[in-house]
């Protein structure tokens, strides 16, 4: 094998390579599954706010189960991809197999382990991880106690009747506040304070005498039962160059063995079962596979496309006798830009990179487009702004491609007289002003009811801030015990998407914390900015937004934009219109020659025509001549 491919290649294909298990490991590992009834498997996960230890206490209970070495070099195991580790964040969820005897009962238990993102971009995989579940571990740091991201992940495991086990991390740390963190478990998710385990993941304090045996105790045991016809959950998938697509499945019911013939619900594709197996931490084959159990299955699909996330896989034959299970809400992209290359000539295998991508990250829409200023690309969709830059970074740094991101947008609604609906999620599709006048009976943006976390020092600016990005104040929280308020606003998501955690932080001093949830449209008066370069519009620059904005951001554009054209023999002129109404004005004044240079005595009528000629010629170039921006310049203003 070519060591400069393999350094090429994912994390996982590399420890599937250099870190081969023995076959009499893998035996021994088969038989110690064949030896563990059903009521001892548990299956959890962890639930908690970006950075508060979800990835170093996944890496304590590897560690003390025996999955990874103690002295392992690789830190935030679950966290495989670069992007994750530079951020610090989770964004694909990771599952691991992990065996644990309880000296207590001396039973041999099997523990299955979700580690999944916090952040709201990443919803997706945190429900479809929930699906394969018992219970969850409720992390709160000892020292910012309980979070935005925190309560909406609760009430999103609460929703799905996970047992929930609260657990207090980073209690080893100087600025561990203990009780404060209890009270605020016990008032805000009215969980038992003696039910609360105190832990520290990364020195290993409790976790190991603690909190290891309340997963026995308290998570219950997978439902399913092992004598009805095989049927399995399809919670993931990802593209493997060898084996092709490799399904993540929750096997419900029933026993799946090596060679099974298999079918598809949702696509009724046949398939033959190729491998099968446990994650530990990485693919381990396995002979079988049964109730209860989460592993891998790779059945030769070629499509990514086929594997279609809450599908059930079933018994080929047992179609009439077993119940299909119930799916995921598909979730549907709120964040859309337009994405091209920084080269033009890079399209194709930017093309193949982004396609690529995109069969390991199921949840981004894509669909081509052209742009008069920037050529051919791609219209992307994602869960949220951080979902896009994520995407962006991962595309950078795992297969070197470089692009430029227009402005992030979001879908409107367009409902018009006749009781038709439109949703548009290119400023470019954006009705002109005729047709509104006659043909559309409203517009529509979409709301979500923001969930902010803040000290009550920056309860002021924090409310300010809102009401400025047309926020509807709905709920607010005294949290007496921490000195914590808790904000619910309703807020337009197209100003979410514009930087506004950023702002929060800002006026905040970096305390404040949000999360939000969708709850669909209302109406709106929304109309499209967009830049115009001597008449001609510059469809990479346009941009929808509500009428309140128009004047401020129009300005800002114009100006900001004078400064990446360069100047022509001509003069150039840049405007920001709405509703064919002109907001702003630039003007770059043109190059001009000397021609009366050379003239010395001559009278005041030749001179005269001279400069006549020159400013006839002049206008005669700025009727035909044609802007040209260069690449750098759309990055440099697109650049945030």
């Amino acid at each position: 094998m070519n060591l400069w491919k393999s350094c090429l290649a994912p994390p996982w294909r590399i420890f599937r390579r250099y870190n081969h298990i023995s076959s009499k490991t893998v035996s021994s590992l088969q038989q110690r599954l064949d030896d563990i009834p059903l009521e001892n498997y548990r299956n959890f996960s962890i639930v908690a706010h970006v950075d508060h230890g979800k990835s170093t206490l996944s890496d304590r209970l590897l560690e003390l189960t025996g999955v990874i070495k103690a002295d392992d070099s690789s830190k935030q195991f679950l966290d495989r991809l670069e992007v994750e580790r530079e951020r610090g964040i989770t964004i694909k969820a990771q599952t691991c197999t992990m065996f644990y005897y309880d000296k207590r009962s001396k039973k041999d238990y099997l523990l299955h382990l979700v580690d999944t993102p916090g952040h709201v971009d990443f919803r997706a995989e945190v429900s479809r991880s929930y699906a394969s579940c018992g219970g969850a571990l409720l992390l709160v740091d000892a020292s910012q106690g309980v979070q935005a991201q925190t309560v909406a992940n609760f009430y999103l495991a609460y929703s799905m009747n996970l047992k929930l086990i609260p657990v207090i991390n980073k209690i080893d740390l100087d600025s561990a506040n203990i009780p404060q963190a209890e009270a605020q478990i016990e008032s805000t998710f009215e969980l038992p304070r003696d039910e609360i385990v105190r832990v520290s993941a990364k020195t290993g304090i409790n976790v190991k005498e603690d909190l290891l045996p309340s997963i026995v105790d308290r998570i219950p045991p997978p439902t399913g039962e092992m004598k009805k016809p095989f049927r399995a959950l399809l919670v993931d998938s990802w593209y493997d160059s060898y084996l092709g697509v490799v399904l993540l499945v929750n096997i419900v019911d029933g026993t799946v063995k090596k060679g099974d013939k298999v079918i598809s619900a949702q696509t009724n594709k046949k398939y033959e079962v190729k491998e099968l197996g446990i994650m530990y931490p990485d693919k381990i084959p396995m002979g079988k596979l049964k109730t209860g159990q989460v592993g891998y299955l790779v059945l030769g699909m070629k499509a990514s496309k086929d594997a279609k996330i809450g599908d059930t896989i079933l018994h080929l034959g047992k179609e009439s006798v077993t119940e299909v299970l119930d799916g995921f809400e598909e979730l549907k992209p709120m964040v859309f830009v337009g994405a091209f290359p920084a080269d033009g000539t890079d399209f194709k295998s930017l093309d193949d990179d982004i396609s690529r991508l995109i069969l390991n990250d199921r949840s981004v829409s894509l669909q081509r487009e052209s742009s008069n200023a920037l050529g051919q690309g791609w219209r992307l969709g994602f869960l949220g702004s951080l979902h896009a830059s994520v995407f962006k970074d991962r595309l950078e740094k795992e297969y070197g491609s470089k692009l430029i991101i227009t402005q992030p947008t979001v879908p409107y609604v367009i409902k018009f007289t006749d009781g038709q609906e439109k949703v548009i999620t290119n400023p470019d599709d954006f009705p002109d002003l005729s047709l509104r006048k006659t043909r559309i009976h409203s517009l529509q943006e979409p709301y979500v009811e923001a969930i902010i976390t803040l000290p009550q020092e920056y309860l002021g600016p924090v409310i300010k801030l809102c009401d400025n990005n047309r926020g509807i104040q709905k709920e607010i929280t005294y949290l007496n015990v921490t000195g914590q308020v808790l904000l619910k606003y309703e807020l337009p998501l197209a100003h979410l998407v514009d930087d506004f955690f950023g702002k929060l932080k800002s006026v905040s001093r970096g305390y404040g914390s949000l999360d939000y949830e969708d709850i669909g449209y209302k109406p709106s008066d929304i109309v499209k900015l967009e830049l115009v370069l001597n008449g001609k519009g510059v469809d990479a620059l346009a941009q929808v937004m509500h009428r309140s904005q128009v004047e401020k951001v129009g300005r800002e554009w114009a100006k900001k934009f004078k400064e990446y054209v360069k100047s022509q023999l001509y003069e150039v002129i840049i405007q920001a219109k709405a509703n064919n109404k002109v907001i702003a004005r630039e003007t770059i004044k043109a190059r001009r020659k000397d021609v009366l240079a050379k003239l010395h005595a001559s009278d005041v009528s030749r001179r005269k025509k001279l400069l006549v000629r020159q400013k006839e010629g002049k206008k005669q170039m700025k009727s035909v001549g044609n802007v040209q921006i260069n690449q750098e310049a759309y990055q440099a203003f697109l650049k945030r």
